[in-house]
């Protein structure tokens, strides 16, 4: 047996899982923790997890977990399950009713308004060659836009902003009933206000996407109130907080990989290479779900068999870094020809609704950021979110001219 481990408690984990995933691939790719759930690292093994109708993401009805404050406490204060959490046909359904808005073709349309706000962001640094990058370029932007979307006001932004970062907390394996009673107090928080915007919006109805969604139906079926706000949470917190950690991400991976920053200034920033960021370094690092019958994965010749109600963490940081699907994984390529096999984004019906707004406005905003400044540098080392689900920057300043 291998005394390889998967120890998200352990600091240099959190500082760089990559190193423990390429053993635990090599040694143990489907790896059973003392914490009482099975880790897979391998593209293979992620890959049909996530796009096998015999795995389930919700988790409360269909795991075999032992009862806790944590799982109690979940069961009590939830009203209306998150789309992230639900199977088909609810999952089907309400993904449905939403995903028009979130076309290639309808995101596409936003590019000028993105560029605006990114020139706008980037004003200040021009004059004072200097940039907190979180603060002035990779939050406000994404916020701004998810904002334009819903129509919503934004003079609440660090109040909202404050509230999103609380609730993603609950997304941790490790969360417990001290961060699930915070994350309730923050929707607590954002519940009347999100709920007199959706009433005034009743009244006064336009053609944003919040609009669209009091307004949807389809077959007879519309969202219900706790639905409908479930989801205008999910849109609000989702639609910034994985971009923000997504264009930090990108531009470290850009100033430790220099030669790769230069060909990005020569060429611009395509698509491809906002892929390759996003396989280098992508905001979510897994997903969990649970089997609803027992499955067998081969390992060297041998079945591992995973149980059915199995706590299962597919590793989608540690899939996208496989040597067997990607030629030297831990570099940043740009001349990469697969690098839009990455599962940054999840795969199978969970695929994230909203891939497409994140990597234009990655695009934009990195492209214009390389574009603008012909020397970008560190000015301190970043600092790096304490986070295992959600993974990036929380301060990156740099001195820009």
């Amino acid at each position: 047996m291998s005394d390889v481990s998967f120890n998200p408690f352990d600091p240099e984990f959190r500082k760089n899982p990559h190193p423990f995933y390429d053993r635990l691939r090599t040694e143990e790719p489907v790896h059973r923790t003392p914490l009482g759930f099975v880790v897979l690292t391998r593209y293979e093994d992620v890959v049909n997890t996530l796009r096998n109708n015999d795995f389930s993401r919700d988790i409360e009805v269909n795991a075999n977990l032992p009862e806790s404050p944590t799982r109690k406490f979940r069961r009590e204060n939830e009203r209306s399950k998150s789309m992230l959490n639900l199977d088909p046909p609810d999952h089907t359904r309400l993904r449905r009713l939403v995903s028009k808005s979130f076309t290639p073709s309808a995101i596409e349309k936003l590019r000028p308004r993105i560029q605006q706000l990114v020139d706008d962001a980037l004003a200040n640094a021009k004059r004072t060659g200097h940039l907190e990058l979180v603060e002035e370029l990779a939050f406000p932007v994404p916020f701004q836009v998810i904002s334009d979307l819903l129509a919503m006001p934004t003079e609440r932004g660090e109040e909202l902003r404050e509230w999103s970062q609380i609730i993603t907390a609950t997304l941790e394996p490790t969360t417990g009933v001290e961060e699930l009673e915070k994350g309730q107090e923050a929707i607590a928080k954002m519940r009347p206000y999100l709920e007199e915007i959706i009433q005034h919006r009743r009244r006064n109805m336009g053609d944003d996407m919040l609009s669209s969604l009091i307004a949807v139906e389809e077959q007879g079926e519309k969202l219900n109130n706790d639905e409908l706000m479930s989801f205008v949470i999910l849109l609000y917190i989702a639609g910034h907080e994985t971009t923000v950690n997504l264009i930090g991400n990108s531009v470290h991976a850009l100033l430790t990989h220099p030669e790769q920053l230069d060909v990005m200034r020569r060429e611009s920033c395509t698509p491809n290479m906002v892929d390759e960021l996003l396989r280098f370094n992508g905001p979510v690092q897994h997903t969990i779900r649970t089997p609803l019958v027992d499955i067998s994965i081969p390992v060297n010749g041998q079945e591992m068999l995973i149980k059915k109600g199995s706590l299962v963490l597919a590793s989608l940081g540690a899939g996208n870094h496989d040597p067997s699907v990607f030629d030297n994984p831990h570099q940043l390529d740009f001349s990469r020809s697969n690098s839009n096999r990455h599962l940054a984004f999840a795969a199978g019906v969970h695929y994230c609704l909203g891939a497409s707004l994140a990597k234009l406005e990655t695009e934009v905003a990195v492209g214009t950021l390389v574009k603008t400044f012909k020397s970008i540098e560190f000015d301190s080392q970043p600092e790096w979110r304490d986070r295992l689900t959600i993974r990036g920057v929380s301060k990156f300043e740099l001195n820009v001219k």
